[in-house]
């Protein structure tokens, strides 16, 4: 790990796959966006086909500008700055969410699911880039859990664009409703704790905190409304759940301990 540490010439390696992954992004998914439109509709979902207009075009959005983050990045690298890793990092993380949830539509209706290389290429990068910020291992660790809630949280606030069309007006509609937007800031508080933490600031605790509660706040309302309409466990009841478990997690003294010495390194 030591000898992958501000190795400048890696960093610069993976900026220019960072890059051709945002290409590849913007290419995948616009050959998958109509054809998981019209097979949602086929399926008899079109909640789920006007669900999957919103988020397809949102994280495309996102994902193409990560590629373009990762030419900044590419520049930092070439130029041997101290900052290019970390906003590798960030634009990793934002590719991701992009290459992981456009699998889920598709693959419950039989369609192919393209974007597992572009998960797979930013799972490689997202460590790279740490490896070459030199963070400590138990500290990758820790980002990686915040990272599933990150993306679990996220796809709770997807779920909720779904139910909230297909549930009979009323307060259990209004539920969905009101919670959505709460998830999808709750998956962005949990992006920010990460880029936080792993970039050693002292404020990243009370961070993690804010993000294991929007979590919770917007996850576990619906997925208990979940579970009482369905009569069985629900996914949106996931995130919450390891969000609980991370904030119990951050709570704990030898958590502390670990982010002091981690901050004194």
């Amino acid at each position: 790990m030591n000898a992958l540490k501000n190795n400048h010439k890696l960093g610069a390696t993976l900026a220019i796959v960072g890059i051709l992954t945002g290409l590849l992004i913007l290419f995948l998914m616009a050959s998958i966006f109509n054809i998981n439109v019209d097979g949602k509709i086929a399926d008899g979902r079109p909640d789920e086909a006007i669900t999957v207009q919103i988020a397809f075009s949102t994280l495309s959005w996102l994902g193409v500008s990560a590629g373009a983050l990762w030419v900044a990045v590419l520049y930092g690298f070439i130029n041997k700055t101290d900052w290019a890793w970390f906003w590798g990092t960030v634009a990793a993380t934002v590719q991701l969410l992009v290459g992981f949830f456009p699998m889920i539509p598709p693959s419950s209706i039989g369609l192919p699911a393209p974007t597992v290389w572009v998960f797979a290429l930013a799972f490689v990068l997202w460590f790279g880039m740490l490896f070459v910020g030199g963070v400590p291992f138990k500290i990758m660790a820790f980002a990686f859990a915040s990272g599933l809630a990150y993306v679990l949280t996220y796809i709770d606030g997807v779920g909720a664009i779904s139910r909230f069309q297909t549930e009979a007006k009323g307060f259990t509609n209004a539920m969905y409703g009101m919670s959505q937007m709460v998830n999808w800031w709750g998956a962005a508080v949990w992006a920010v704790f990460i880029f936080a933490l792993i970039k050693n600031k002292a404020w990243a605790l009370p961070v993690g905190v804010f993000a294991a509660a929007m979590s919770m706040f917007g996850g576990f309302p619906v997925g208990i409304t979940d579970v009482i309409i369905k009569g069985r466990f629900s996914m949106f009841l996931v995130a919450p759940v390891i969000s609980t478990g991370l904030l119990i997690y951050m709570l704990l003294p030898k958590t502390k301990k670990m982010l002091a010495e981690f901050q004194q390194s």
